[in-house]
């Protein structure tokens, strides 16, 4: 990419809707097209708008994709931890963590898929290393749901707890390359289905 210092405007202040709608633009368009093969000029062709006029709002693509991550990140952990701190018995945490998946997939929908596509590569940056430490957190609170259940009687005493961890992640996560807001089906409706073809294997039967 061409050396456009001289031409980068300092990012000015814009309103809280005008930048929530070119993060969102951007975000399609690094889902669609990766990061690497994103240029600044891609996104503000999408957004309907110069090369040059996107710099006043933003210094790079760089710190767009920060933002976009950050935020969704922020969000998704938001709903986590009020799950994870509100007492809930074992399969309830499983069924509240899947339900706020799918909230977060509706709302986020091409943050996730981005997550998905180039978190290993970003996480080895310095200003991305939030990424690899959410993916510790995240891998902890469910193992550590997984383990309780088994421990209390709730989930079979011979699961593969972390064999278990990694179907349900990537069966949910996974969503996001096909769900469409607004489609069919309601983010909490997914969730129930999900969790009923789920649970109904991990389960200890009566």
């Amino acid at each position: 990419m061409p050396n456009t210092a001289s031409k980068k405007k300092t990012p000015a202040a814009a309103s809280p809707e005008r930048r929530r709608e070119l993060l969102d633009t951007a975000a399609e368009v690094f889902a669609a097209q990766g990061y690497n093969a994103t240029t600044v000029r891609k996104i503000a062709d999408a957004a309907g708008m110069l090369a040059g006029s996107l710099y006043y709002h933003f210094d790079s693509k760089e710190s767009m994709l920060d933002e976009i991550l950050s935020s969704f990140l922020t969000e998704l952990w938001e709903g986590y931890d009020a799950v994870l701190d509100s007492g809930l018995g074992p399969r309830e945490t499983i069924e509240a963590l899947v339900t706020e998946s799918f909230r977060e997939i509706d709302r986020h929908r091409s943050a996730v898929a981005i997550y998905q596509k180039e978190s290993r590569h970003l996480s080895s940056q310095q200003r991305f290393h939030y990424l690899s430490d959410s993916q510790v957190k995240f891998e902890k609170a469910w193992l550590g749901t997984l383990e309780r259940g088994v421990e209390a009687g709730v989930f079979r005493a011979d699961l593969d707890i972390r064999l278990t961890y990694r179907f349900v992640r990537d069966t949910v996560w996974v969503a996001a390359s096909w769900y469409r807001p607004g489609g069919r089906h309601s983010p909490e409706e997914i969730a129930r289905q999900y969790l009923s073809m789920v649970l109904d294997g991990i389960a200890v039967r009566a």
